[in-house]
């Protein structure tokens, strides 16, 4: 079956399911593969589940016409929605980056939803699955999309531009972030540096802040049709406070954001530039990123009995881990400062040397009490002989249980891995 054949079919079908249970009745179930799972054994579950249509790669399975066969179910994928994308007439917003990709995405969103029907990037599918996941979930009223890259070696932001042609698009940062994939920070900026490229090949609009000395180099590389420069010019944001939560001026009003952090005033900055060439008002740019609350565990900051939670669990990378300490040392308060911190995953040979220097930055903050988790923060040890090491999440649980810590500022921050949002029902 041609790809224009199966764009028929999806487009008489309910959408696109991948998970048997979470089968939306009359969709068609494509069966990816994975380390641990082979999705072909389950397709005649999902028909069973209300799929109208299985896409499988291996015809053993298929036991009627409902099952439609290909060579590679993850490339068929792909490959319609890139079909699907191509019959898109509105703006197309690609955007990467080390750190601050989601927040910037829900922020962006936001802003050009007070003027246009968008669609977005859910979650964090921002992988090579995720990615046509979300230009397949794009309807017919769409005028304007945002969508979220994520990568952790070279070529994958470039294969994701391909699937997704975006028209316009920005870097929100380059750091030190999945080294061990990229091969150090050089390759970190040449892997992110791809969405660079797919714009200045494919006549594309570029959104780069001023202020950021290794975009700006990273731009002066390449030829663009069109470069939106923003961050130091009369029409952006000015930052108030950034500490507790963020605080700004646009004209003569001032907007309290629920955010913290000079980062996220950066990430504030790109989301209004992007909405003021799309032409969305002023006020109503900033409406739209002053109510943005965030609830997935980056940048929230959670009121717990006494204590004050800044809860930046999600993921971690030396370079975010970096923005937010140094967010929280400049943090002024009358609590007791405590951080909770976990290990910092894919960073391969850079691993030891990356923990003994967050170490070294945690001693310079002269913080009130500080815990470290994982088996790569015996590293940080080495600055820190006071803080209280912990290496299985139970002794960690109960230790917090029994300390029972009060009237306390708590940054809590580690990689996805380890899962460091289970600490917060123990404070």
């Amino acid at each position: 079956m041609s790809i224009s054949e199966l764009y028929a079919k999806f487009k008489n079908s309910s959408g696109i399911s991948t998970d048997t249970r979470k089968i939306e009745p009359g969709s068609i179930f494509f069966a990816l593969k994975g380390d641990k799972f082979n999705a072909n054994e389950f397709a005649a579950q999902a028909l069973e589940a209300g799929a109208g249509l299985a896409v499988i790669d291996q015809a053993e399975f298929a036991a009627d016409e409902r099952f439609i066969v290909v060579e590679d179910v993850l490339k068929t994928l792909q490959d319609l929605a890139n079909f699907h994308r191509k019959t898109f007439a509105f703006p197309v917003i690609g955007l990467t980056g080390s750190n601050g990709k989601t927040t910037n995405k829900e922020l962006l969103s936001g802003v050009l939803s007070k003027k246009y029907v968008v669609y977005a990037t859910k979650g964090n599918l921002n992988n090579h699955i995720g990615v046509p996941l979300t230009l397949l979930s794009i309807k017919d009223d769409c005028e304007m999309a945002v969508v979220e890259m994520g990568a952790n070696h070279q070529k994958e932001i470039e294969m994701l531009c391909n699937i997704c042609e975006p028209t316009h698009g920005f870097i929100t940062n380059v750091g030190k972030a999945h080294l061990e994939g990229f091969g150090g920070v050089e390759g970190v900026k040449k892997g992110k540096g791809e969405l660079f490229d797919f714009l200045s090949h494919h006549h594309g609009t570029v959104f780069i802040n001023d202020k950021n000395p290794v975009l700006l180099d990273m731009a002066s590389t390449r030829s663009f049709d069109k470069i939106v420069y923003y961050g130091s010019d009369d029409h952006t944001l000015k930052l108030e406070h950034e500490s507790p939560r963020i605080s700004f001026t646009k004209g003569d009003k001032t907007y309290f954001s629920h955010l913290s952090g000079y980062y996220n005033f950066e990430n504030m900055q790109t989301a209004f530039a992007v909405g003021l060439h799309f032409e969305v008002p002023e006020e109503d740019a900033c409406e739209a990123i002053a109510g943005y609350n965030p609830d997935n565990n980056r940048s929230q900051i959670i009121e717990q009995g006494s204590n004050s939670l800044f809860m930046d669990a999600y993921n971690a990378n030396p370079s975010s881990m970096a923005a937010s300490l140094k967010n929280f040392i400049n943090l002024e308060t009358s609590k007791q400062k405590v951080v909770i911190l976990g290990d910092m995953f894919e960073l391969g040979e850079y691993s030891d040397h990356e923990h003994a220097e967050l170490g070294r930055l945690v001693a310079e903050g002269n913080f009130g009490l500080v815990v470290l988790y994982g088996e790569n923060m015996k590293h940080a040890l080495v600055h820190l002989p006071q803080a209280y090491y912990f290496t299985d999440k139970f002794s960690l649980h109960n230790w917090l249980e029994d300390k029972k810590i009060e009237n306390a500022c708590i940054l809590i921050k580690g990689s996805r891995g380890v899962g460091l949002e289970s600490v917060v029902r123990f404070l």
